[in-house]
């Protein structure tokens, strides 16, 4: 059922919420804005991070954690050291995803990648830089210099290019000392990226790709999109690596680095004990590169570390495809297109990085030209890009280290700026879900969705919009507006008009006095007389009325323009609070962050006076704290993103760099280690908390408010898109073994953890008691309890036999409120995180279908877990055909 009580864990946070964080990097003083002196600034270094900063040397910027291999929220790797080879590499979630690569000159072995072999010295790494696009590493060992960059085609004009779901890793390594050298390198990809956790099984092969090398490895089971939640791991797909020019190898991860070390090479065959797990000598797949005679040219190599998910969404049951898959790519094709096209789109990303970083310096400063570069891929990681039915590009952001909600609607408004001013196709994509849903029947409330489920299953959650409906609807009406002033026109909203028009008649109604409610800050808890909220409301009005003058419908956009007019003069009154405006309209000396304004000044809206927001920035500079201005007079919490936002607000450079100067500062001392954060504490350079979102987009609002850039960036050579397909239509569901929706069912039940063993098919349940399903309180929406449950956890058991028939289909049919896990005669089937409000079909393992053979007795396992609200747990069998 919907909750309404803000839930936090140790760094995982409540609904809809963002995080608390660092991450950035920077460019340096003094870059000029020709193209000249840019090359100039390259060639001396600077926006380098440079460990020889104890000579007396100019220190850049330290990220806190540098992208490296990078796609979506699986495929989402990062150094969190200062060096390279200080620690292992790791996934977004801080688990080990272990990349390690070495270096072999004249014999000699060191670590480029990774802290393992500990035994084998690290070679010195002398700078980084992190750009849109690209990190560079270099090290330096006094005979040989190393050049070695991470990157990820995420060109905002080429979708195809973006859809890639890999990322490069290059060496190039020259002669320093006058003497030539006998190089080899070494790289490998461990299967920690295959798996959630590591005691699941993986097996490999190698593939057939041309004249690449190209190892696979997998888990075992390959359970597709059954996975849901946020701190998770992909556990279905195949990860690659591929390489031209190159030996290849599949073993133990200690087994291939000890013979690389000791004589430069891998073994010629595969190891064959498989399938095992992931822990148990620790499976990679590797490269050896022989570079042979390397003097004072530079030789080069390349390495692809890639994804295929082989699907990527579950989108109202119906399993999409990711984008580069859309029109029947294999692996092979993409793996093999991506190395004859290396060049090109390195060439393409230097250039994007060199000009976008240029814009960026130019409008905001180098410091916050470092803070953007570091949040452009970050960015795109926490999102996962789809194709419809029609073949058009879906985008789904996941809600990173708070509860992994899918498509929210109050991630995607702080997202888009990056996405409106850099790739509109893209800011479109990610809308289209959303408005798909609220104009189906499913959606049956006033306003605008919350979010469609949880990642990467799009179920549609019914819920009323998790109690922020004058936030989300203020946030679609704005997203709407800015995409058709990018357009010229309105057609993209075209289809979804009824929506549109019936949440600007729900902010009309609701949005002036905000009742108590959710906003996007919602860690802060409900607040009544939001009046940042109100803003919101204010500006969604008078989007709303731009979107009707756009459309020609001159009467009503008058209507809507004077209705916000006049919103905003009751609000300049009843905000007003000094020298400030209040958080909320009956709390005087207050205060708080108002970064909805901006958008009257992006969209050009004209509704608030100017002095509102210059009042406001004098007052941010006078409560600013060590690290930036706090959100608002109740915390010292400050949201990276929004802070950006009222820093645009400034009508002075120089109070914009004052807003971004303490973020920048937090983000280069901070001692928590993890990709860029969206929110941390103003006064603790220790502080830390949810990372890797793609909320960070919001960071390039300042590039958005910028005219000229806009229209220079949003207007390249951007992808046609539209037509997209109407939303899945409900599946035919029929029961094979009924669930208690209609007719109670008997199970074996108990409220206390029981043995280890208790999954098992042999297990004695004689002791627990029997009970009819439902299992749950009688408040449940969705269920009919017949047996009372209102214990933190459940475990059921139930023997049923399987029906003869053929059932291709078959699938589990679940209720739970909340998480759930079930296993058929032992074997792990299926599980998902938080709860739903009616019965979903869940896939089951191959290793569980294995089981239900026509006529066999089956054992069902299940546990649910619950912590607070309505409660409720049923499963049974149906076969799931579409429409």
């Amino acid at each position: 059922m919907p909750r309404l009580v803000v839930k936090v864990t140790k760094m995982f946070a409540a609904p809809g919420t963002y995080g608390k964080g660092p991450i950035m990097s920077q460019f340096h003083r003094a870059v000029s804005f020709f193209a000249s002196a840019c090359a100039l600034t390259a060639a001396l270094g600077i926006g380098r991070w440079s460990l020889a900063a104890d000579s007396g040397e100019h220190k850049a910027f330290r990220p806190p954690a540098v992208p490296l291999v990078t796609f979506n929220p699986y495929l989402s790797v990062w150094s969190e050291a200062d060096r390279l080879t200080d620690d292992v590499t790791r996934h977004w979630t801080h688990h080990d995803h272990s990349l390690v690569s070495l270096i072999r000159v004249d014999g000699k072995t060191s670590r480029l990648m990774g802290k393992d072999p500990v035994a084998t010295p690290a070679m010195p790494q002398v700078s980084l830089e992190v750009l849109p696009t690209r990190s560079i590493y270099q090290f330096d060992d006094k005979h040989v210099h190393v050049t070695m960059t991470f990157m990820t085609t995420a060109l905002p004009d080429d979708l195809d290019a973006l859809a890639q779901p890999l990322s490069y890793i290059a060496w190039q390594v020259r002669s320093v000392d006058g003497a030539e050298h006998e190089v080899s390198i070494y790289d490998s990809v461990s299967s920690q990226l295959v798996v959630h956790s590591t005691d699941q099984k993986v097996q490999w092969s190698r593939e057939s790709v041309g004249d690449l090398t190209a190892l696979r490895i997998g888990s075992s089971d390959q359970p597709l999109l059954q996975r849901q939640g946020d701190d998770t791991r992909i556990d279905w797909g195949f990860v690659y690596l591929a390489a031209a020019d190159a030996k290849g190898a599949i073993g133990a991860d200690q087994a291939l680095t000890t013979q690389f070390v000791r004589l430069g090479t891998v073994p010629t065959a595969d190891d064959a004990r498989q399938p095992r797990a992931a822990k148990d000598d620790q499976p990679v797949a590797a490269v050896v590169f022989d570079l042979g005679i390397v003097g004072t040219k530079a030789i080069a190599r390349r390495a692809i570390v890639a994804y295929d998910e082989i699907y990527s969404i579950k989108f109202f049951g119906k399993d999409l495809r990711p984008y580069w898959r859309r029109n029947g790519a294999s692996p092979a094709e993409m793996l093999q297109a991506a190395d004859r096209t290396y060049q090109k789109l390195a060439d393409r990303c230097e250039k994007f990085d060199r000009e976008l970083m240029a814009d960026l310096t130019r409008v905001g400063g180098e410091r916050y030209a470092q803070i953007a570069a570091l949040a452009y891929r970050q960015c795109l990681a926490g999102t996962g890009l789809a194709a419809d039915a029609n073949k058009q590009p879906l985008l789904f952001t996941k809600e990173n280290t708070s509860n992994g909600d899918i498509a929210t609607v109050d991630v995607i408004f702080p997202m888009d700026p990056m996405l409106l001013v850099l790739s509109p196709p893209l800011a479109k994509a990610s809308l289209v879900p959303v408005l798909n849903y609220a104009a189906s029947p499913r959606w049956k409330f006033p306003n605008a969705p919350h979010d469609l489920g949880t990642y990467p299953v799009a179920r549609g959650t019914d819920d009323g919009g998790e109690g922020m409906p004058v936030e989300e609807s203020g946030n679609m009406l704005i997203l709407c507006d800015s995409i058709a002033q990018l357009d010229g026109n309105a057609d993209f909203v075209t289809p979804w008009w009824p929506q549109l028009t019936q949440w600007a008649k729900y902010l009309e109604k609701f949005g002036l006095d905000p009742e108590e409610q959710l906003c996007t800050d919602d860690f802060m808890g409900h607040l009544a007389h939001n009046s940042n909220l109100s803003v919101k409301a204010i500006l969604g009005l008078a989007a709303y009325g731009d979107l009707c003058k756009i459309r020609g419908e001159k009467e009503t956009a008058e209507k809507y323009h004077a209705l916000a007019k006049r919103f905003a003069e009751h609000w300049t009154k009843a905000a007003a609070d000094g020298s400030h405006s209040n958080l909320a309209f009956d709390k005087p000396k207050t205060w708080s962050q108002k970064y909805n304004l901006v958008w009257d000044k992006i969209l050009d809206l004209n509704v608030f006076p100017s002095e509102v927001a210059r009042k406001e920035i004098d007052h941010y500079k006078s409560v600013m704290q060590r690290f930036g201005v706090p959100l608002d007079s109740r915390t010292k919490l400050t949201k990276t993103d929004w802070s950006l936002w009222i820093a645009t607000l400034a009508e002075q450079q120089a109070d914009f760099e004052t807003i971004v100067s303490p973020i920048y500062d937090y983000l280069d001392q901070t001692s928590a280690r993890m990709p860029l954060v969206d929110s941390y504490t103003t006064d603790n350079a220790a502080s830390d908390g949810m990372h890797a979102r793609p909320v960070v987009g919001g960071i390039f609002i300042k590039l958005l408010a910028d005219p000229a850039m806009r229209k220079k960036w949003s207007s390249r050579g951007q992808a046609k898109v539209g037509d997209w397909a109407p939303l899945p239509r409900p599946p035919k569901i029929t029961e094979v073994v009924a669930t208690s929706r209609s007719t109670g069912q008997t199970w074996r039940y108990t409220t206390t953890k029981p043995a280890a063993d208790w999954t098992a098919l042999k297990f004695q349940d004689g002791d627990w008691k029997e009970g009819i399903g439902v299992f749950g309180t009688r408040v449940t929406p969705g269920v009919n309890a017949r047996t009372d449950w209102s214990s933190a956890d459940i475990w059921l058991r139930r023997q049923i036999s399987m029906p003869a028939g053929d059932f291709p289909h078959l699938q589990l049919y679940v209720f739970h409120d909340e998480d759930v896990e079930i296993y058929l005669n032992g074997v792990p089937a299926s599980s998902a995180p938080g709860f739903i409000t009616q019965y979903e079909p869940l896939e089951i393992s191959a290793a569980a279908r294995a089981e239900l053979k026509p006529g066999a007795k089956v054992t069902i396992a299940v546990h649910c877990h619950q912590t607070e609200g309505g409660q409720g747990v049923d499963v049974g069998l149906a076969e799931v055909t579409e429409r």
